[in-house]
């Protein structure tokens, strides 16, 4: 009776736990570390909402805007969000369209365009005028786009080991967004970790990295999936049509570029074209390129041993490099 008993209780609690791992498009039920708003708007003939965190600085000497990659969204900013606003900045850190808790629209024509005018105009409804902003990843193509578009706004650009430092459909095939659906429906959680394990921490796990992939635990086994995967797969199509190379020489504000060099990032590397011996992702020579690009206002940090997620890796060694740009 008595292992039964306890039996009972597992299975309660196995079943709790798996409820409580199922999260629908817009992350209901998971809970991000500050409080979340939305900023309602219309785009592309239809109403969208974009969550967002913004931590308000005790002086508000800056106000620092911080982009997700395409793997995450706003929640992972924690740590550096808490450290920035100890500092007295107002930190606000926005879920894209498409990702976290903002909208997933059945049909919407992603750019990185789109999404900067869209967070430009969310960051018009707060006022917020003059910024420094931060972008990792997929966010770095973001924030590079960003401050091509709106120069005067941007007092400083950050970019933490971003994509989109090589022109990606030079040697890569072009893929309908069918393709990449097929691939996320067909995704699972241990090929999300097998995928993170391998390219983002040199073959370690760990259960912070773990806490990293919950959303996603939840969404693949919710009812909303196949509209989250579409989403995913949408977004795809600005990392390869609109490259941001050629971005760089025009930025007009002091740009830090700060990459973990063992990265190997290379979106497409498995479809290049026929011919093509270019090694996609080498970070250990992207950033140099880029710098010679516009080598008066690109200052790069190189961190040895570290991947594509060194803010995770190794926070101090990032952080000796991060915060002083503040």
């Amino acid at each position: 009776m008595k292992y039964l008993s306890i039996l009972l209780i597992s299975l309660i609690l196995v079943g709790c736990s798996s409820k409580q791992l199922s999260y629908d498009a817009r992350l209901s039920g998971f809970e991000y570390p500050f409080e979340v708003k939305n900023y309602q708007f219309s785009s592309q003939r239809q109403v969208l909402e974009m969550s967002y965190m913004d931590l308000s600085g005790v002086e508000s000497k800056k106000t620092v805007v911080l982009l997700h990659g395409k793997n995450f969204s706003g929640f992972y900013w924690k740590q550096i969000a808490q450290d920035l606003n100890a500092k007295g900045h107002r930190v606000i850190i926005p879920d894209q369209i498409g990702f976290g808790k903002s909208s997933k629209p059945r049909d919407y024509q992603f750019s990185f365009a789109q999404l900067a005018l869209n967070t430009k105009n969310m960051l018009d409804e707060l006022k917020v005028n003059n910024f420094i902003l931060v972008g990792h990843s997929m966010g770095g193509m973001l924030a590079v786009t960003m401050a091509n578009m709106f120069p005067n706004e941007i007092d400083k650009l950050v970019l933490i080991n971003p994509i989109g430092l090589e022109k990606y459909l030079e040697y890569v095939e072009f893929k309908d967004p069918e393709f990449f659906y097929k691939g996320e429906l067909n995704k699972s959680v241990e090929k999300v970790i097998s995928y993170q394990k391998k390219n983002y921490y040199d073959g370690k796990w760990s259960p912070r990295y773990e806490e990293l992939i919950v959303p996603t635990k939840g969404q693949l086994s919710g009812k909303d999936w196949p509209l989250v995967a579409w989403n995913n797969s949408l977004t795809y199509g600005p990392i390869f049509t609109e490259e941001v190379v050629s971005k760089f020489s025009n930025l007009k504000m002091k740009t830090y570029l700060i990459l973990g060099t063992r990265d190997r990032t290379g979106p497409g590397r498995g479809w290049k074209k026929k011919g093509v011996k270019r090694e996609l992702g080498r970070y250990d020579k992207l950033g140099r390129e880029i710098k010679r690009l516009n080598k008066r206002k690109i200052k790069l940090f190189e961190l040895k041993g570290l991947g594509h997620m060194p803010q995770f890796e190794d926070y101090k060694r990032f952080s000796e490099i991060f915060f002083p740009l503040f």
